[in-house]
């Protein structure tokens, strides 16, 4: 017995086509956050394997250290985003959907790691001249590769568990302190863990060299988390406002 409960074409008629089935997408924005979250990480991840010095002549002695110049990495201008994301998706959508996003990026991560690789021992097409300039730009330096993916987890976990405890205290109020404390952590942590890995690699070998990378790292980073805090205000409330499930939340709790 058939359990289609489709009516039976009559003969010599064709069978009307089904609608397809798709399944829905219940926000919007969620999507593009990941999808940008994700493409900032990448692309850090990339540019980070390249060691930055500003200001060779400076000399200066901190701590009883000496610090000779300003020494960060490539990633210093655009990795701080990704906590701003970071926070706006954990303040709109919680610890939960953040964790979801930080392993979707930890995967994808590994993935391109892994596609790197493996591109790199592909045998190269006859008279192609930048096989050795794709390995050095692409090549995967595990040491990089731990550095960015332990201080990721981190740093991200922290982050995003910071700001959710905190909104709990405080509620909708003091978002500011919230965007402020879980960068402070998160930056903390990520910042020392990545550091402490992958320093050597880069170059930065003596004492002096690390508290410098560490200290500007960490500074400059929790610096563009003030600086930018207004977009993040913006973003936040203009996801709390068109998100139909925020609003039903606050109605409820």
């Amino acid at each position: 017995m058939s359990t289609d409960d489709s009516p039976t074409p009559k003969s010599g008629q064709p069978a009307r086509n089904r609608a397809p089935a798709f399944a829905t997408v219940s926000s919007h924005y969620f999507p593009a956050l990941v999808g940008l979250f994700v493409g900032v990480m990448i692309i850090s991840n990339i540019t980070g394997t390249k060691a930055v010095l500003f200001a060779p002549s400076l000399h200066v002695e901190i701590l009883g250290l000496q610090v000779d110049g300003i020494a960060t990495d490539g990633a210093f201008y655009l990795f701080p985003l990704a906590y701003v994301l970071g926070d706006v998706i954990s303040e709109v959508y919680g610890f939960r959907a953040m964790r979801r996003v930080i392993l979707t990026g930890f995967a994808i991560l590994a993935l391109a790691a892994l596609c790197f690789w493996v591109t790199t021992l592909l045998p190269p097409a006859p008279g192609w001249p930048n096989d050795e300039a794709f390995k050095t730009v692409a090549g995967v330096v595990p040491r990089f590769l731990i550095a960015g993916l332990a201080g990721y987890l981190v740093g991200e976990f922290m982050n995003s568990w910071v700001l959710v405890r905190m909104k709990a205290w405080t509620g909708e109020k003091h978002l500011w302190s919230r965007l402020l404390g879980s960068t402070v952590v998160g930056e903390f942590f990520d910042t020392l863990v990545f550091c402490s890995i992958a320093a050597p690699a880069l170059g930065f070998t003596t004492p002096g060299q690390f508290l410098n990378y560490l200290i500007l790292g960490f500074v400059w980073k929790t610096l563009v988390e003030i600086v930018i805090m207004p977009l993040s205000y913006a973003a936040c409330g203009f996801l709390k406002r068109r998100e139909p499930t925020y609003q039903q939340a606050l109605l409820a709790a």
